[in-house]
């Protein structure tokens, strides 16, 4: 009996990632030989599988400053019917040096397929500290490196301008202050927003320090300083008086809710020069004649500590017009193009279908189009690819959406063209943009079975070959050998295996809520397992976006709303019209409202993170088991 196709090419599938993850793992560093002392520098570690429980190396000569910061990127390719994957996982340190020398770096290690793998110790030359370098600023979104004499482009008159800024003897709110600003106090749901931090200063400053980044409920929040060099400085005329101003952080903020919305002040270190005058004591002889002289008492600079708050923002969202089939959630302006890297191919080869969505808004938030493929293809997940470019006026670049699709039968297919609809929020309108179809042509497969022709032909061939034949006695059993028997057996199992997987497989295929519910549960414990790996390493914030990513994107699959839309109030409706229990529901609003609070809440505990993610995780659970009425 022939197995099943699905299951054949399932098989070859497993065995090819089974290659792929089967390599030995090892971690690699990548680092600069050199750096002047006082001068934050990244120390990557690359694993080339997935990996977790990673350990800091030791560190002589060197203060760690940040991190580790987490990546993981895998790929998988096809090429002449053959499956390739690589996987990449890297964890990246900023450290310092204070002085110059030789620092140590020793052997950092993880755990790969409940292997430890370690990396190589090595050393890094610590140059002498640059004359630049003292006036560093570390703090911020990532380690924001340059002085306040270190503008780009700033004209010689403006750097003796500076260099002969005098230290006040007092700091007041109108000397030194922080300040916030928008690009605009009302706008749409999704839509995007530039968002700016500022200090405004008369008196010299050495350094910055942001400690903590405002968490802003009902907005999405995406990083525009983080490749950020040096800190952009300027002057500028504020209610009458010049100031020196630095650009400490650039946002895009894209809000997920509609009303009125507040956004949080950011609050910074920093460290400014002033006058101060010695105090001597009194000696009682004609010397005290010279001390109250203030032409004697020559004064001396001082370095204080300041915090700056910067002012709050309220912003008006409006809520999005009702939204037209097709809308994935874009908000913006968009191009969207598709293609395929190969036109023509044998059955039961896979080839890779591509839609590049471009252009600019909330790009990292968009949904992969609704592609209603073929009948007869076999079509995986899609993977998603990003190349988004982020700068001083918010999100630009592309979004890619691969899916694996495998033609089981030969013939002409057309991946249809489909309208792609956003919503622009210059005009108030939703757009139509209608994607290319592309054009695919499927012959026959090259190990087919026989066909019933070939069949006949075989038979004729055979007819005169064969002249006589031996017959063994029925009843003679005794004479059948033992592994005859054991084949016969095998294959009994393995027939009856096939047929109820394929039924099993059928009747998901035919219960388009079951798809439903296995895309949630796959993508929510995905999810979940990226918040886990941050559960016990300290980083809260990291942790809470994904279990916050996780519950709404679960919502989000499960009621078929897009997210640029999801709110807590579009999610009670679903609840009531779905004819949820009441109790279910409770629990879903109720995590929802528990995880918002945390994701704000400054100091959690590891026993209430865990909490947290025990509650989500539960809750996501029943998500799927909702049925959809």
């Amino acid at each position: 009996m022939r197995i099943p196709k699905n299951i054949f090419i399932f098989s070859i599938l497993l065995f090819a990632l089974g290659i792929a993850y089967g390599q030995d793992a090892v971690m690699n560093v990548q680092c600069r030989s050199s750096v002047p002392a006082g001068q934050p520098f990244q120390i990557t570690f690359n694993v080339n599988a997935r990996a977790s429980n990673f350990k800091m190396p030791s560190l002589k000569g060197l203060t760690h400053l940040s991190g580790p910061n987490t990546g993981f990127s895998s790929s998988m390719s096809i090429i002449n019917g053959k499956v390739s994957q690589s996987v990449n996982n890297t964890f990246t340190i900023v450290v310092v040096a204070e002085k110059e020398g030789t620092a140590n770096v020793g052997a950092a290690s993880c755990t790969v397929d409940g292997k430890t793998v370690s990396s190589r110790p090595f050393t890094v030359n610590i140059e002498k500290e640059a004359p630049q370098s003292a006036n560093n600023q570390r703090g911020g979104w990532g380690q924001q490196q340059g002085g306040w004499g270190q503008q780009r482009g700033r004209q010689p008159q403006q750097q003796q301008q500076q260099q002969a800024q005098e230290p006040a003897k007092t700091i007041d709110a109108n000397t030194l202050f922080a300040r916030a600003s928008i690009n605009k106090n009302s706008l749409y749901q999704g839509e995007e927003a530039i968002i700016v931090y500022k200090i405004y200063t008369q008196v010299p400053l050495t350094q910055f320090q942001i400690d903590k980044l405002p968490r802003n409920k009902g907005f999405w929040s995406e990083d525009l300083s983080e490749n950020m060099t040096q800190v952009k400085q300027y002057t500028e005329t504020y209610n009458g008086r010049q100031y020196q101003v630095a650009e400490i952080r650039r946002g895009a903020l894209f809000p997920q809710e509609s009303g009125k919305l507040n956004i949080a002040p950011l609050k910074t270190d920093v460290m400014a020069i002033i006058q101060t005058r010695a105090q001597r004591q009194r000696t009682g002889t004609i010397l005290d004649f010279f001390i109250d002289d203030p032409f004697f008492n020559i004064p001396q600079q001082q370095a204080v500590v300041k915090t700056l708050t910067s002012n709050s923002i309220n912003v008006n969202v409006k809520p999005l017009p009702e939204a037209p089939a097709g809308f994935a959630g874009g908000v913006g302006n968009f191009d969207v193009s598709a293609k395929s890297d190969l036109k023509e191919l044998h059955a039961n080869e896979a080839f890779t279908y591509t839609v590049t969505i471009s252009g600019r808004g909330n790009l990292s938030l968009l949904e992969p189009p609704q592609i209603d493929f073929p009948k007869g293809m076999e079509v995986y997940e899609p993977r998603i690819i990003d190349n988004i470019n982020k700068g001083d006026n918010g999100l630009s670049g592309s979004r890619t959406f691969e899916w694996i699709v495998t033609p089981q039968t030969q013939g002409e297919y057309d991946m249809p063209a489909f309208d792609y609809v956003y919503f622009d929020p210059a005009s108030g309108n939703y757009i139509t943009k209608q994607c290319n179809k592309v054009h695919i042509k499927v012959s026959k497969a090259l190990h087919n079975a026989s066909s019933k022709s070939d069949v006949t032909e075989l038979n004729s061939d055979i007819h005169h070959i064969v002249k006589s034949s031996k017959l063994r006695d029925a009843n003679n059993i005794g004479k059948v050998p033992l592994p005859f028997w054991i084949i016969i057996i095998a294959a009994l199992v393995l027939t009856t295996g096939a047929v109820i997987y394929v039924r099993h497989q059928q009747e998901i295929a035919g219960d388009e809520a079951s798809m439903r519910l296995q895309r949630a549960n796959k993508l929510a414990k995905k999810r979940l397992r990226n918040a886990e790996k941050y559960l016990n390493s300290g980083n809260d914030e990291q942790f809470y976006e994904e279990i916050y990513k996780a519950l709404w994107g679960c919502i989000a699959d499960k009621f078929n709303i897009p997210l640029a839309t999801l709110s807590s109030e579009t999610v009670q409706q679903q609840l009531d019209g779905k004819k949820v229990d009441e109790s279910l529901k409770q629990q879903i609003m109720d995590t929802l409202k528990d995880v918002d609070f945390a994701r704000f809440a400054p100091g959690d505990s590891s026993t209430k993170k865990q909490q947290i993610f025990n509650e989500a995780m539960a809750t996501i659970t029943n998500i799927a088991a909702i049925k959809i009425y």
